[in-house]
Parts: structure tokens; sequence; C-alpha cells
């Protein structure tokens, strides 16, 4: 029983001990404390690493940390600037007419029939290292023929004890250009790129014919080097020239993602050995490439980390931005080396609320804030500010916004005889003025209030903020909804959109002819506005007309399906940005691109032969006050004919620790990792000062099982004692 008391005390010592010892909860190993690193969280794992399929947010976020296309967004500047990468320079095409003769400067875009970028690479850009590089004593490559019992014991790539690196050369973007045509890789972006590419679709046709003369089971590696592309011509070791179709501006943007990364032929070809692709050993799986990071580590379920790149070429930070940034501490590490961070840890969180409180217990750098957590994080001022809540303050938490680069949006079927303007005529005026009286109706405003804690922008056209041709204020604003009242826009009455429904023939929500309640359906998805609550919100937006509105809610390929064949009435639908230029959202209601007649991106079928002829001007220009001009007047058109109920600009909101430095929003570029900056000894000391561990409740047990304890000891030794006395 002594031994029981002794235990007891010393427990009640160890518990006191250890409040000034090490933090418990701490998810990271030991010996990553007080380091230079990074710690992050993801929700979805990633399904694709290899550039040329890659297309995901959850993707590129790793992705864009490891390939380095030729030219990227200056970090700081808005609007978004292409800035060179591994390029020496931002290319300015050269034009060629039909006969490939070059175009003198200024000549008109009638006689473009081609466009030439010749892209010059900056010397000394290496590889990370990479088993696909390691040679043998006689010059050969080490891992480049592999037999059936060589991979015997090789789980991941850092099982391969010999490593190498080469230099960056023109030949490695030409090879990944190639690959967007390779038969077994499906690129989301060959359909497009193969309308610009000089050769590409032909490319494509061969590459077809020699993969199926190949074996189902193991196809064989196809070697691109030996495929010539008439679009892409290696002039040297440091020189690419690509030739497009037309004239496209915008292909400047396309030369900023990872479709355009370079990929060396001798990763290629140890990666499609035999026996590789059970083991994960792909480029899908393991990413090679030239940028500040190398994914050292995958395990998409739980972890991934970027280490890292020991060859990295380095970059500096950036000396300009816009107004403010030097405020708020974005150009204090101007001209210093980049990366600053020596890896970064990303740990799969499949639910909000662990992940929300790691952020707040200093385990996590930056965080999202999702609904459930917003009243905590965030509260809004008398004249709508946005602000902090006291206990984030405390913390030193900091709150970026930033409005994002897309669009939500619910669009009419043009093809729809009660919605539609296809009919022309009086037909098409009738339903024009319906579309402004619901336009109105919807109060944007108070969606944006009620399912999205304000963060969003009312959307009075397409083009978001930051988008060249998007105005600000009073210019700005879509007057067929709008108002412009003491310094802000207003929406409408109702009254004006019960007028404009009656002018329609549907006075009080019923046809003027036939007395019958005007009825619209709503196609959507479960995870769109197919939540009872938005239903139930939408349906009262349509009762202040008396009309009556029918949700059709389907799984997603089933609502894909009818927007393709065009048998929707109204639909909702949100576009993000493939890049910060126009012609990616105007293009969305040109009418070549309709898709029920072509299978293009307007799904509305919204078809003007003005808007359409205005946009054919408008895509291939610079950005110029003649193109503003030229916006100006399309936005006219949309905004006139309403095909579209012009919905919202999604607000980003996000919080980091103020250990954690040059973070600024991005919205296109997102190779940002190499930007920011740590203190990791603050963080270190404020993680012990948040996560003391509480330990008086295990002392007060200890305390009260001892209170318990004494009696029965004491009467036990009593008993013991009062049978030992008759017994002596």
């Amino acid at each position: 029983m002594s031994a029981l008391i002794r235990c007891l005390a010393c427990a009640a010592a160890c518990l006191l001990l250890a409040a000034c010892g090490e933090v418990w909860n701490d998810p990271y190993p030991a010996q990553e404390s007080g380091r230079n690193i990074l710690y992050s969280a993801f929700t979805e794992r990633p399904k694709h690493l290899d550039p040329v399929q890659s297309y995901s947010e959850d993707e590129i976020n790793f992705t864009a940390q490891i390939y380095e296309p030729p030219l990227q967004y200056h970090y700081l500047k808005r609007p978004y600037q292409v800035v060179p990468a591994t390029a020496e320079e931002v290319p300015r095409p050269y034009f060629l007419d039909r006969n490939g003769q070059r175009l003198a400067e200024g000549a008109p875009d009638a006689q473009v029939a081609f466009s030439v970028y010749e892209i010059h690479l900056k010397p000394g850009i290496r590889y990370q290292p990479h088993p696909a590089f390691a040679r043998k004593p006689d010059g050969s490559h080490a891992y480049h023929a592999l037999g059936p019992g060589d991979l015997e014991g090789i789980r991941q790539l850092r099982d391969f004890p010999l490593t190498g690196t080469r230099e960056l050369t023109a030949d490695d973007y030409a090879y990944e250009i190639k690959r967007l045509a390779h038969p077994r890789l499906h690129s989301p972006i060959f359909g497009l790129m193969s309308d610009y590419l000089v050769g590409l679709k032909e490319l494509a046709a061969t590459l077809r014919a020699d993969a199926a003369k190949q074996p189902a089971g193991q196809p064989e590696w196809l070697d691109l080097r030996n495929y010539p592309l008439s679009g892409v011509e290696v002039v040297d070791a440091r020189t690419l020239r690509i030739k497009l179709y037309g004239k496209y501006p915008q292909f400047v943007y396309w030369l900023t993602m990872p479709f355009f990364a370079p990929i060396p032929w001798e990763a290629d070809k140890f990666h499609s050995q035999p026996g590789m692709a059970a083991k994960n050993l792909t480029l899908d799986w393991y990413p090679i490439g030239t940028g500040p990071y190398m994914l050292s580590e995958n395990n998409p379920n739980s972890r991934m980390v970027l280490a890292r790149n020991p060859n990295y070429h380095g970059d500096t930070y950036p000396c300009e931005g816009e107004a403010g940034d030097a405020e708020r501490g974005w150009l204090a590490d101007c001209g210093k080396a980049l990366p600053f961070i020596d890896a970064a840890v990303f740990t799969r969180e499949k639910e909000q609320i662990p992940y929300w409180n790691k952020f707040l217990q200093g385990y996590y750098d930056a965080s999202g804030i999702s609904s459930d957590s917003f009243d905590q994080a965030v509260r809004f001022g008398a004249g709508g500010d946005v602000a902090l809540t006291d206990e984030m303050r405390a913390q030193g938490i900091q709150l970026q916004t930033s409005v994002s680069t897309s669009t939500n949006y619910m669009g009419f079927n043009w093809l729809d005889p009660v919605v539609g303007g296809a009919a022309g005529g009086a037909a098409a005026e009738r339903a024009r003025k319906l579309r402004l009286a619901l336009s109105i109706a919807i109060d944007q405003e108070e969606f944006i209030s009620i399912f999205l804690n304000g963060r969003g922008l009312v959307a009075q056209s397409p083009l978001p903020p930051g988008i060249f041709g998007y105005r600000e204020g009073q210019a700005g604003i879509n007057s067929y909804v709008e108002d412009w009242v003491d310094g802000a826009p207003r929406r409408k009455s109702v009254e004006e959109a019960r007028k404009l429904l009656a002018e329609a023939g549907y006075p009080n929500g019923r046809d003027a002819q036939t007395g019958t309640p005007l009825v619209i359906n709503l196609d959507t998805t479960g995870t769109g506005l197919g939540l009872k609550a938005r239903v139930d919100w939408l349906t009262k937006q349509f009762d202040k007309l008396g009309v009556q509105l029918v949700v059709r809610s389907t799984d997603y390929n089933r609502f894909q399906e009818k927007v393709l064949k065009g048998a929707v009435q109204l639909f909702y639908f949100g576009w993000n940005a493939d890049y910060p230029d126009p012609e990616n959202f105007l293009f969305l209601l040109n009418g070549a691109q309709a898709k029920a007649k072509t299978g293009g991106e307007n799904a509305a079928n919204y078809v003007s032969p003005r808007y359409d002829t205005l946009f054919d001007q408008m895509k291939s220009m610079e950005n110029t006050p003649e193109r503003q001009r030229v916006i100006d007047e399309m936005l006219e058109i949309l905004r006139h004919d309403a095909p579209w109920i012009f919905g919202f600009h999604p607000k980003s909101y996000t919080l980091q620790h103020g250990w954690l430095y040059n973070r600024k929003p991005s919205n296109v570029g997102n190779n940002g990792l190499k930007y920011q900056r740590l203190d990791p000894a603050a963080r270190e000391r404020l993680r012990r000062q948040w996560n003391q561990p509480v330990l008086w409740p295990l002392l007060a047990l200890a305390l009260f099982l001892l209170a318990i304890v004494l009696p029965a000891i004491r009467h036990w030794r009593a008993h013991e004692r009062a049978r030992a006395a008759p017994a002596a």
C-alpha cells in the first residue's frame, strides 16, 4: 500500500513538472521543431501531378512550385502582369502571311496567317536531383534498362541510390508540347491548343496510329524526339520557336501554366519502363522540375512534403508592386534571394473543424475560413467594413481578402421560346423584358449576405475585378438592373421589375392572354442551387413577381447532358479564369461557342451578330484604350440583352499568423511559396504559449483518489494489527 501512495505522489509530481516541458499536442516530429518549415493542409488528394494532365487547384498548389514554364506572373503587381521565369524576356510575336512571308509591324489582322513566338532561355538552369539522370562510370544511364528484378525493394523514388542532373534545354520544352498530343495522356487542353498550334493535330494522328500497333498489355515507350512537330522548332539549346495559326495574344498566358513546363526525355523514358506504374513510379506521382521545390514525400492520403531544390538557379524578391504593398510589408524583402522557406509540409484534413482548431493552435501557418468558423474569425462594422474579431487580433492573426477572378451566374437558354431570344421580333423583346425583370427581382446583395457571409461582390457583367475591361464605380454598373445612389450601386425596385414583367405580357406573373401562371424551370445540381435553404430563398425572389419557380435538381452528369442538348430553361453556372484576359470570360457568350450547336462553352446558346463581330475584333487586340472601347460596347450589348442574370464574384478570405510574411493573395499566380517567409522562433514560442497542457483536472483526480485510498489503508492496517495482537 505504501508503494501505491508513492506511485500516486510520483505521478502528481510528474504532471507538475510536465507543465513546464514540451507541448503535448504537437502533431509534428520532434526533429522538425524550430525549423524553417511551412505547415499547411489540403482537403482533396491531387489526382495528377504530370503537367500534361494536371488542371485542378488541388494539384497546381504542388505542381506550380516544382515546374517552371517559360513565363510567370509578377507576384505583386495588379492587374496581373506576365514576366519571365526561365525565359530571358517575355516574347513578342512576329507575324507571317499565308505564304510564310514576315509582315511589317502593324499589318492588318486580316493579313496575319501565323504568329511566331521565339523563346530564349536563361543559361545555367538545372533540374532537381533525379535517378533518371544518373549515369554509370562508362557514361551510360544507370536506370534506363531495368530488368524484371531490378525494382525489387524499390518502393519510392528515393530508394534508387544514384541521382544526377543536367541543364535545362529548349528540347525539354518541345518534348512536353509534343506530349499534349500523346494518345495515352489525354491532356485537357489538347482540343484548344490543336486549333492554334501548327501541326499538333497531325502529330496526334501519327501518335495514335503508332500507339495502336503496340501490344495492349505493355505498351512501349513512344520516344517523342523521333516525331517532328511543324509548329515547334528547336533553334539551338536555349532557343525555342513556336508557330500558331492566326493571332492569339492570349498565348503568353498559357506559357505561364504547367502544360508548357519542360519535361526531359530521360524522365519520360525512366518512368515508362515495365513495372514502374505498378509501384506508382510515374510522372503523375513524382514530378520533376527546375523550380525552387521538389516533392520529397508523396502520401496523398495523409502527408505531402515539398523540399528545397538544391539545384535551384535562384531568383530574387520583387522590388515593385502596387499601391499599398509597401505599407503591408510586401516590399521589405526587395532583392533578397529566393526561396526563403526550406520545406513545406501539407497534411490532409478531411474535416474543417480539426483544420480550424490546428490553425488556432499554431500548427498551420495559414487557413481559409469556413462558414461554421466565420463569426468566430470576422465581424462586420456598421459601414460594412470587415475586421477580425478581438480573439483573432489577440493572437496576432492577420486577414487577407481578394476578389476571385471568377463569376457565378444564372443563364437563360436562348433557344427557349419563353425566356430566349432566338425567335426575334416582338417575341424576343417580350423575353428580354422578362429576363430583365427577373434580373432585378433576384436580390444578389441579399444572397451574398445570407449564404456567403458577405464574401462576394455583385457582378455587373461577366468580367470580375482585376481583368482588363472591368470598370470601377458608376462607369461599370449595369444600369438596366442597378442605379447609382450616393456613390454606390443600388438595385432597382421590385416595382420596376413588375412593370417590366407586365410589359413582357405577364402582369402579376400571369399570361395576359390566357391567364395561366408563368412557370420558370431552373436546372441545377445538388451542390449548386439545389440546397433546400437556397431553393427556398430563390423561390421567394420569384414570388415577388408572382412567378412560379420549379427547381429541377439532378446529378452532375445528367445536368451537363441537359445543358449540352439545350434542354434547359434557366440554369446555374460559374466560371473560373484560366488566364487574366477578358477573352477568357467574354467567349462564354460568343455565338461560335454555342453549346447546343458546337459543344462550346456558351451554355446559354446566346447569339448576337454585333457582339460576335466585336468579339472577333477584341480577342486579338492588345490592352489599349481602343480595346477598352470595344469591350465597353460588348458589355452594353450583354446588359441590354440580359442572357445571364449576373450573379457575383466570390471574395476570398484567408487568415495567417503573424510569423508568416509576404503572403499576398493571387488568383492566377500559383507559384507563391518561394516568396513567403517565416519566423520559426516566434512560431515556436507562441505554440508553447498557446498549447500548455491543462493539468489541474488530472492533479485533482490524483488527489481525489489519494483521499479515497488513505482511509482504506488506515482501516486495513488497523484491521491487521487487531488480528496480530491475539495471535501473539
